[in-house]
């Protein structure tokens, strides 16, 4: 490891500040190992052994009411796509939580609330607040370049209703990099928001690497510290690059199945899935549900 590399996971190892040329000795240099492994003993002291994975039953915002019952395994019931009106989106808040059992109901991206409300922080509040006391337990994502951050973390801890994940959008490289930084210098974020996610939702262009896209979970860990966890997600980039992700800082897979597409018998449904991978890596499973609460296993 290079000395200027090794001098700043001593600082990040003890907690100081990091200055601008600390910034670029921990982002410019091309020694993923090294970053791998100071990342994953940053992310050992937070969470021990323990990976912890949710798994997720999506429902359509424009038909919330379940063709059936829920899935044994479904840890979150996820409203998925944008609502056309705030009113759609409390009643299909309303409508799932009424048949969800007891399971979490996590649903919609701030942004795109914000946007019904015009983007009025005082509409946006009372929308938020109506939507927890329809039965929402979350807000799906914050976009991390969200104007105004202060703004955001005040209209969302006044509501009561948090975030399950902040993303970074489809940002790689330097961009990423940026909006690392950005979210590093957010007071209170971690209040509202219980996980970082450092990866593309969709395929970026030009494509990511599996290098790139390590190196970035690494960054993460190392360079957020007032966000709790940093998540992957099984659907979107897969159970490799999920795995691995794991031993790089990463402690929470997000959006594994709650039910297997066809009956492959329960030694290869989704849970015992996630389960091997997790143990295969040197982890210990835990399953969470969509408020981040620990399920028995």
């Amino acid at each position: 490891m290079h000395d200027d590399l090794a001098a700043v996971l001593d600082k990040v190892e003890a907690g100081e500040a990091l200055d601008d040329g600390d910034w670029r000795a921990l982002t410019g240099g091309h020694d993923l190992i090294g970053l791998g492994m100071a990342a994953d003993a940053v992310r050992r002291r937070r969470h021990g052994d323990r990976t912890t994975f949710v798994q997720v039953e999506p429902v359509p915002v424009d038909a919330p009411a379940l063709a059936g019952p829920v899935a044994a395994d479904a840890g979150e019931l996820r409203l998925t796509g944008r609502p056309a009106t705030s009113s759609a989106a409390v009643a299909a808040v309303r409508a799932l939580a009424a048949r969800a059992g007891g399971t979490p109901v996590t649903g919609f991206a701030y942004g795109d609330l914000e946007a019904l409300c015009g983007h009025d922080a005082a509409r946006l509040g009372d929308l938020l607040v109506e939507l927890r006391e329809a039965g929402l337990a979350r807000l799906t994502s914050l976009a991390a370049d969200v104007p105004n951050p202060e703004t955001v973390v005040a209209v969302l801890g006044e509501s009561g209703l948090g975030v399950s994940t902040l993303t970074l959008g489809g940002a790689v490289g330097e961009d990423a990099r940026r909006r690392l930084r950005r979210v590093g210098s957010w007071d209170g974020v971690g209040g509202v928001c219980r996980a970082l996610a450092p990866l593309p939702p969709v395929e970026s262009s030009p494509p990511a690497t599996g290098y790139g896209d390590l190196r970035q979970v690494a960054l993460a860990r190392l360079l957020v510290d007032n966000i709790d966890s940093i998540q992957v997600d099984w659907s979107r980039h897969g159970p490799k690059l999920a795995q691995v992700a794991l031993t790089f800082g990463a402690d929470d897979v997000d959006a594994v199945p709650a039910a297997a597409s066809h009956d492959q018998g329960w030694r290869r449904s989704p849970r015992e899935e996630i389960r091997r991978n997790i143990t295969a890596a040197g982890f210990v499973p835990v399953p969470r549900d969509g408020r981040y609460e620990a399920l028995q296993s």
